[in-house]
């Protein structure tokens, strides 16, 4: 039987086999190209990938955190979260905490206006066993000796967080003393982010 000269092939099984090869390894490839250039991507819109960046001057070294005014009626607020913060910039590792105005490259100065605790969960007895608190600030960090120099500034800073409660607790204050040990950690690692990662 005559043909027309134009050969036909039949794949074959190892033909099959390593064209499933070279394609899963373009898949690959294009994977690998998409996670990078979304990571130069998260880089350039400031997201940080490591505790250690920031976007302050290099300069900013040595921290002074003023112990927080205190505009609530809970005592020791002030206090708690001042000292969160404080361990907060140690962990981010570039930074050192100093004692003193006069040893600072730059001071984080702020107030507590409102400081609120309130049942959001119940068990089934009727006992709340979540919590959300809420904290309301003014927050300042400026370059020291510098007044007009403000690096970040927030005048009315919120932050929010829920915790499950120990349902045996049946203390007002001791659910609210419970309650700001537990989300201290978390109101400073917000207010070092914002400042250091922030847009």
């Amino acid at each position: 039987m005559m043909t027309d000269g134009t050969a036909t092939r039949t794949k074959g099984p190892e033909s099959s086999g390593r064209h499933r090869r070279n394609l899963l390894r373009l898949v690959t490839g294009f994977q690998a190209s998409v996670l990078l250039l979304s990571t130069l991507s998260l880089a350039g819109c400031g997201y940080a990938l490591v505790g250690r960046s920031s976007s302050l001057p290099e300069d900013i070294r040595n921290i002074y955190v003023q112990t927080l005014g205190n505009q609530t009626t809970r005592t020791q607020v002030d206090q708690i979260l001042s000292q969160a913060i404080a361990s907060e910039f140690v962990k981010r590792q570039r930074f050192r905490v100093v004692s003193t105005s006069g040893e600072a490259d730059a001071i984080l100065s702020g107030t507590v206006t409102l400081f609120r605790v309130r049942p959001v969960a119940f068990g089934a007895q009727g006992r709340a066993r979540e919590y959300e608190v809420y904290i309301g600030g003014q927050m300042e960090f400026r370059r020291a000796g510098d007044e007009d120099e403000i690096l970040w500034k927030q005048t009315n800073y919120q932050f929010r967080e829920t915790y499950e409660a120990d349902i045996s607790e049946i203390e007002f204050f001791s659910r609210e003393d419970q309650a700001i040990e537990e989300v201290a950690d978390k109101f400073a690692e917000s207010i070092v982010i914002d400042i250091l990662e922030g847009f």
